[in-house]
């Protein structure tokens, strides 16, 4: 056929562009032949809050939360409070949007139908990188927790061996794909919970402790008080504070796979964030009551350094066995987030056109096998960069990771203003104190960004990412065509009837 391009009805074969979806295929409508069909839905609420968890809870907590109390120290803990308060509206602002929207592009999609399909093209391809960028701090962590126990073994060999191990998982059906998902951040939540139990009962008895310790907060506040590092070192931690929470947004991905949107979005996204922020703040609380912080170092998790020092046995010896198990269970977050989220574009006619093939079993595999093939990048930079890397890619991760929160706050508010100018009927999932909560929320956005290019550790971040968004506008401009520069179409499914009807679609 002219311009090499083939079309039949039946099986869908489509040769075209880089980038493009077959013109005949209603962009509302997925792909679906032999190669391309629509994801297997078999997500329930027990699976998406755990998915969450499982990427928002990991690397960040068991070994970042090392760098951020050496640059904040005990205010760090105000840290994770002000930037879990920002993500919770974040997440009410994404939950508003797939309970009315429940699709599997998510926020790429809402950015291209409110904002315009650059904004979708930028938005979406800047969570595949986040999620690279975070899954190859997750393998480099994980290299360094199975150092604890095999010192002489190169750590890319370990990060070689889980990627291939993620990559089979995220293959088979997603309904295994969330049990895998949810058992592994099952152990590592009950880890948590344990771990607190037992830092105060260690606090209020001194089990374990020297006769001289004084644990408390007294030991806590004992080396400059709650500001040891002033108000600098509190700004200083934000960037490894903020990356803990990146990956939590994953929620938002769910609802084209979830068998009940609008029961397992808004369940996920009341209780989620609190759950991160309690276990955040009270754990990390703990470990400065019983452990001096500034004597941890860094060189492996902090839970793992602490409780090894304290000499209790086979303590360190679990901790690090869970704190592997919180590694597998962020990296398996990330390769299905960034997995999803390329399908979309695909969908959209923004990425290629590859992405879009799903397996049997409901899978998007050639989205899995790529973002496989990127964290073989990992595995050159850990034999390259053993010792600094894990900094380095945690404040670029932060970049990607706020940018897309940006967009899906500025989404959110495009969305708000386009239901009133429409006299739309109001959203069953709303965020609170609209709109002063929202707004305050992106000024904080706003204000993490820059202050990635003011701190000199983190100022590499804000140039990769500059790159990277000069990168995006030259793509966008140079292969994307056709449906790839059109608003998505998305319906509206607020309230009774609303599923697949002409009139809700907007």
């Amino acid at each position: 056929m002219p311009g090499g391009k083939q079309r039949r009805a039946a099986g869908v074969i489509w040769i075209g562009p880089l980038f493009g979806r077959p013109p005949h295929i209603p962009r509302c409508v997925l792909l679906k032949s032999s190669f391309t069909q629509a994801l297997a839905r078999g997500l329930n609420v027990r699976h998406i809050r755990f998915m969450a968890l499982g990427s928002a809870i990991g690397t960040g907590l068991f070994y970042g939360s090392a760098s951020a109390i050496q640059s904040a120290g005990p205010s760090v803990l105000l840290a994770y409070m002000i930037g879990g308060a920002a993500v919770f509206l974040v997440m009410r602002a994404l939950g508003e949007m797939a309970v009315r929207h429940p699709v599997t592009g998510s926020f790429g999609h809402y950015a291209s139908r409110y904002l315009g399909p650059f904004a979708g093209f930028i938005t979406g391809w800047t969570f595949a990188f986040e999620m690279a960028i975070v899954a190859i701090a997750d393998v480099t962590a994980f290299g360094i927790y199975m150092g604890f126990w095999f010192e002489d073994v190169p750590r890319w060999i370990w990060i070689l061996a889980v990627i291939f191990l993620i990559a089979a998982l995220n293959l088979m059906r997603v309904k295994v794909f969330g049990e895998t998902e949810f058992w592994l951040s099952l152990i590592k939540v009950a880890a948590i919970i344990a771990m607190i139990i037992g830092g105060a009962v260690i606090v209020v008895f001194g089990f374990g402790l020297p006769d001289a310790a004084n644990p408390g907060l007294d030991t806590m506040l004992g080396s400059g008080g709650f500001f040891a590092n002033g108000f600098w070192g509190l700004l200083a931690s934000f960037s490894i504070v903020m990356f803990a929470f990146g990956g939590i947004e994953t929620i938002g991905i769910t609802a084209g796979e979830a068998d009940n949107p609008k029961k397992a979005i808004p369940a996920a996204v009341n209780t989620v964030p609190v759950r991160i922020l309690l276990f955040y703040v009270c754990a990390l609380g703990i470990l400065m009551m019983i452990f001096p912080w500034q004597d941890i170092n860094g060189e492996t998790s902090p839970f793992v350094q602490i409780f090894d020092a304290l000499g209790i046995p086979a303590a360190a010896h679990i901790l690090n066995a869970v704190v592997i198990t919180a590694a597998l269970s962020a990296i398996n977050s990330d390769i299905f987030g960034a997995g999803r989220v390329l399908y979309g574009l695909a969908q959209e006619g923004q990425a290629p056109a590859s992405f879009a093939k799903v397996s049997r079993r409901g899978v998007p595999w050639m989205t899995v096998a790529t973002m496989a093939a990127v964290l073989l990048v990992g595995v050159v930079l850990n034999a390259l960069l053993p010792e600094s890397l894990f900094t380095i890619i945690a404040s670029i991760a932060t970049f990607a990771t706020v940018w897309v929160w940006l967009m899906i706050l500025l989404s959110h508010i495009a969305m708000k203003r386009d239901i009133k100018r429409r006299n739309l009927p109001a959203s069953e999932f709303g965020v609170p104190f609209w709109p002063a909560a929202s707004y305050a929320a992106l000024a904080f956005m706003v204000f993490i960004v820059v202050l990635l290019g003011i701190m000199p550790g983190t100022r590499v971040a804000l140039i990769v990412g500059a790159v990277w968004i000069v990168l995006l506008f030259a793509a966008y401009r140079l292969w994307v065509r056709g449906d790839g520069r059109v608003r998505a179409e998305l319906v509206d499914e607020t309230g009774a009837g609303a599923r697949g009807s002409e009139e809700s679609r907007v």
